[in-house]
């Protein structure tokens, strides 16, 4: 079992951050020898879930943004 990464989270790709999330779950579905080990496990997976959101909700907002002028240059 390893600990969860120390790199903070803000300063995660999308991709790193999801790669990491993706581990922290396994991990808590193998079990953790201790319950302090698992709740640090679920706080950085919390974190890492919440990043990953916020990537998202970026990109979207760019992809709105270009949406009306590409509505524009189709009139």
């Amino acid at each position: 079992m390893t600990a969860p990464t120390e790199t903070p989270v803000e300063s995660l790709s999308f991709e790193a951050a999801r790669d990491e999330l993706v581990r922290v779950v396994a991990e808590l579905e193998q079990g953790s020898p201790t319950l302090e080990h698992s709740l640090a496990l679920w706080e950085r997976g919390e974190a890492l879930a919440a990043r990953c959101e916020e990537w998202l909700l970026g990109a979207k907002r760019r992809l709105e943004a270009t949406r009306p002028a590409a509505d524009e240059d189709d009139s």
